[in-house]
């Protein structure tokens, strides 16, 4: 595995100036050249000022440019160097070729993607990915087009992700849709697992798009509002049951009214009809005993 290595660049400004005076240099051997070949038709001047001139013009080739967080890998003859991250205006051996490598941070808006989650349902995921390069030379040479990788990995990290819980949960199990801030703090565990060979650090993991797919997505919306009806149904009976013990204790503690089984179970019944019935009681006098 290749390792990054820093290195620090010479500045481009003297290598500039040193490159104009050469060509400069090479413009007076050249002047000089064609004076002596005429008067003592000696080429040798002449054949001298065209090396000069290739060695101006290799100074210039060395001449690059970096922009903020923005790197460049230096490779020579196919050996890699180092790695300069010092932007600027600055100068390489002329045979060395330069692969510039962003390390600015970047979002990958995933494509929405119709998977199965744990219990076989289809289902539609999508993923927003943050992302930056952290070593360029794991970026670079160990795979073979690290925007790709992240790409297609973090696609697989978000099916495997929805195949591993279900989209909905009924008691307190793990699920996409309850167990947002945990499912995406294992989303992101997990590309951070599948991209470090890149050289690349996840940033911020999210899921950004979940819904049922369109051919059970009716079903399942009525399902949910079946499910709501019933935990709403659960919770009033939990507080009308409760209302009515109390009430049953107060009468009992103060004496208001004695009441024999009968009667208590009656009067229970006629609470929890009160308590828990979706439209408003009616009341209805009774002018006679409990047994006419």
């Amino acid at each position: 595995m290749v390792e990054e290595k820093e290195i620090q660049p010479m500045s481009g400004w003297g290598m500039l100036c040193l490159g104009i005076l050469v060509l400069l240099v090479t413009a007076y051997v050249f002047y000089l050249g064609i004076t002596q070949l005429k008067e003592y038709n000696s080429p040798w001047l002449f054949i001298a000022s065209f090396f000069v001139l290739g060695v101006g013009i290799l100074i210039l080739v060395g001449l690059y440019i970096l922009q903020p967080n923005q790197a460049g890998a230096l490779v020579l003859f196919g050996h890699y160097q180092g790695t300069v991250k010092k932007n600027g205006f600055l100068w390489r051996n002329p045979f060395t070729s330069v692969k510039n490598i962003s390390l600015r941070s970047r979002n990958l808006n995933g494509n929405r993607l119709k998977v199965n989650d744990q219990s076989g349902n289809p289902i539609e995921i999508a993923a927003v990915v943050v992302w930056k390069v952290t070593n360029t030379a794991h970026a670079l040479f160990e795979v073979d087009d690290y925007e790709d990788y992240v790409e297609i990995q973090s696609e697989a990290a978000v099916r495997h992700l929805a195949g591993k819980y279900p989209y909905d949960s009924e008691d307190e199990e793990v699920s996409l849709r309850q167990g947002t801030d945990g499912v995406n703090d294992l989303l992101m565990a997990e590309l951070q697992d599948r991209l470090a060979k890149a050289g690349v650090r996840v940033e911020e993991a999210r899921i950004s798009h979940l819904a049922y797919a369109p051919e059970i997505a009716g079903a399942m919306l009525r399902r949910q509002q079946a499910q709501a009806v019933i935990a709403a149904r659960k919770r009033i009976v939990e507080g009308a049951v409760g209302m009515v013990d109390m009430a049953l204790k107060e009468l009992g503690e103060k004496q208001v009214v004695e009441l024999d089984e009968e009667r208590k179970a009656s009067m229970v019944s006629n609470l929890l009809v009160v308590l828990c019935s979706e439209e408003n009681a009616q009341p209805v006098v009774n002018t006679g005993t409990l047994y006419n």
